[in-house]
């Protein structure tokens, strides 16, 4: 929870200190078996030089003699006597505690169970929870799936050991649900640097999200090229050692793969068919990745135009917001052209916290209407409910803290709330993007003849919001749809 909204930086350290800790536990508890096992050799010592010493203390001394006899042995329990009718002596107490047998060198730590950092601790006790995880993580991360190492940190030692149990439990997951996710990869926005391609990067379009995604680019060492169509925008940028493109088509052409983030679908069209457009730009070998959120039937189209010019395409729409996509803990799924996908392993972990691949185009487009399907029903629920406290005269705020401190509980439900109570309603996700998404996810409801009731009705109270000229206001505004 201490790291959930902060920057890589806090986090890295954060984890550093988790680290820091568990060492220094390891350290004392090997300290205390030592001096328990010390303190065990001289009472066992004193006790044999006293010729008059009782029969329970020499039956103690011949515990002894049989728990050492049988350490050396390397056995697991201690032959029987009267020690084990009786009550344990110390030395078979300490015995028992300690976490290895005396004598023996400490285990290397890649031998150790999964570390108990926050971030294994968040997957543990997420939807994963109910898998056993196993603790044979001494063998390569790269032996649990070929396709996940180049998204795992393989530098440092602890973190491996946690990716690989992560890794083995999504491959689980995977195969028990039959889901079309066919990977899942953390990245390493968490656990530190990353090493960057060498190949060329090109972006077109800086708006909420494209603009974060270039800063941690940037920020991670890669070599990027951009445009904006309101030129302006890309100055600050250029500051951060960004190159300057004049038109998409000379960013494609000059980079090896070009990323693009644009608001809807014809934006998107546009930008690759339009004058100077990508599609001039494209020749054999030449990659092109498109980042919005769009149907996918359009995604699709350009799919096949790209393809038809010699170009490679993936389709990569992200899900997050403004706050997100700075800190670089967006989640991208991906769909299209699985070496593409691969080649673009560390700008993906540059810029998101986890990226699955979907398999053909057209399953991202559709699994991200989805969650923005489900995203702003819910957030059109939150306002419905805190107004309708309003008027029956009950406190927003009182609302708000019960929901905290039950199953509805997240940021998202306190940051939206805290939006609509402070009045503040500047753009993290603008509100005619959510609709424009709620639109879309209906009509792919309707093209297979599926039910789409709650995002239909969700779907009118931001048109609602639209009319009352909230369109460029966070998706919080819908809020103001239910007060006039």
């Amino acid at each position: 929870m201490i790291k959930i909204n902060k920057g890589k930086r806090f986090q890295q350290a954060v984890d550093a200190v988790e680290e820091f800790l568990r060492r220094a536990k390891g350290k004392d508890q090997t300290s205390s078996h030592n001096s328990a096992d010390d303190k065990n050799r001289r009472n066992s010592s004193e006790e044999r030089s006293r010729p008059n010493s009782g029969d329970e203390k020499r039956k103690l001394s011949l515990s002894e003699g049989k728990v050492k006899k049988n350490m050396g042995e390397g056995k697991k329990r201690v032959s029987s006597g009267s020690s084990e009718r009786g009550s344990k002596s110390p030395l078979k107490r300490a015995q028992e505690q300690s976490p290895r047998k005396r004598g023996r060198p400490p285990k290397d730590e890649k031998d150790l169970t999964i570390p108990e950092s926050s971030t294994v601790k968040g997957v543990m006790a997420g939807p994963m929870a109910a898998f056993k995880w196993q603790p044979t993580v001494s063998e390569p991360v790269k032996d649990a799936d070929p396709h996940f190492h180049h998204f795992l940190l393989s530098q440092t030692e602890k973190p491996a050991v946690c990716y690989q149990a992560i890794t083995k439990k999504l491959k689980i997951c995977e195969e028990e649900t039959g889901s079309t996710s066919i990977q899942a990869a953390d990245s390493t926005a968490v656990n530190g640097s990353i090493t960057p391609t060498d190949k060329k990067i090109g972006f077109l379009g800086l708006g909420l999200m494209g603009s974060g995604i270039v800063s941690n680019l940037l920020k991670m060492g890669h070599t990027v090229t951009v445009w904006n169509r309101t030129a302006e925008k890309c100055d600050l940028f250029i500051q951060e050692g960004a190159r300057l493109g004049r038109t998409p088509a000379e960013v494609v052409s000059t980079c090896d793969i070009t990323f693009a983030c644009v608001s809807d679908p014809k934006a998107a069209k546009d930008l690759v068919l339009g004058p100077s457009g990508v599609l001039q730009g494209i020749r054999p070998g030449k990659c092109y990745v498109d980042m919005s959120t769009v149907d996918a039937d359009t995604v699709t189209e350009l799919a096949q135009v790209i393809v038809s010019r010699g170009g490679r395409f993936l389709e990569a729409p992200v899900s997050g917001n403004q706050q997100l996509s700075n800190d670089g803990m967006l989640v991208i799924l991906a769909a299209g052209d699985r070496g593409l996908y691969e080649d673009c392993s560390s700008c993906f972990q540059a810029m998101g916290k986890t990226s699955f691949f979907l398999g053909e185009v057209g399953n991202a487009a559709k699994m991200m209407l989805i969650v923005n399907m489900v995203q702003g029903s819910f957030m059109a629920t939150i306002a419905e409910g805190l107004t309708l406290a309003q008027v029956t005269g009950q406190s927003q705020q009182t609302l708000l803290d019960i929901l905290n401190q039950g199953q509805l509980a997240s940021i998202f439900l306190d940051q939206k709330c805290q939006n609509i109570l402070q009045g503040n309603f500047k753009p993290d996700f603008y509100l005619k993007y959510i609709q424009k998404d709620l639109r879309l996810a209906i009509a792919l409801g309707d093209a297979v003849n599926h039910p789409t009731p709650m995002a239909a009705a969700a779907n009118e109270v931001y048109k609602r919001a639209k009319a009352l000229d909230q369109s460029d206001n966070d998706m919080s505004a819908v809020y103001r749809a239910y007060i006039h």
